[in-house]
């Protein structure tokens, strides 16, 4: 049988986690529709299927809805395993929060973006890098850490 201080840690992860992805995920969606238009979902999925995504309908644009979600709250996973060995992430949810997001937008735009179907890969230009950091930063970082800071801060132990 679980004990209930275990089955309280395993409920505030699922929350911690849920709250900062759907968060994240709802607004750096929001931002991107206002920024690049309300066909962003169709991009998102023609990481996963290709150019021919972009001439997909309904289905395919829940897919990528489904697909930018399913990355936001994995980042939020990434956060709460690390927060679990770095006490830090969860005492300084703005600094690391900005410092988190930075680094997600570097892996997506570095790593994920060039080994998805699409291939995308820079030239980025100066103001691309800067806008494209300052935004996870803030939508994607702050959202995530603040709500592991609020739903899996780790009891004092001492």
């Amino acid at each position: 049988m679980v004990d209930t201080f275990t089955q309280k840690r395993t409920s505030n992860a699922v929350l911690a986690i849920a709250a900062g992805g759907l968060a994240a995920g709802t607004l750096d969606l929001t931002q991107a529709m206002i920024l690049f238009g309300k066909n962003i979902p169709l991009a998102i999925a023609a990481g996963l299927l290709g150019p021919q995504a972009f001439h997909g309908g309904a289905g395919t644009y829940i897919l990528g809805v489904l697909l930018h979600f399913f990355i936001a709250c994995s980042a939020a996973a990434i956060y709460f395993a690390v927060s679990r060995k770095l006490g830090f992430l969860t005492e300084h949810p703005l600094v690391c929060g900005l410092f988190f997001g930075a680094a997600v937008e570097l892996v997506m735009s570095l790593v994920v973006l060039p080994l998805s179907a699409l291939h995308a890969m820079g030239p980025y230009t100066y103001r691309e890098l800067v806008l494209g950091l300052l935004v996870h930063m803030v939508v994607i970082g702050l959202p995530i850490s603040f709500s592991m800071r609020r739903f899996a801060r780790q009891p004092d132990l001492r």
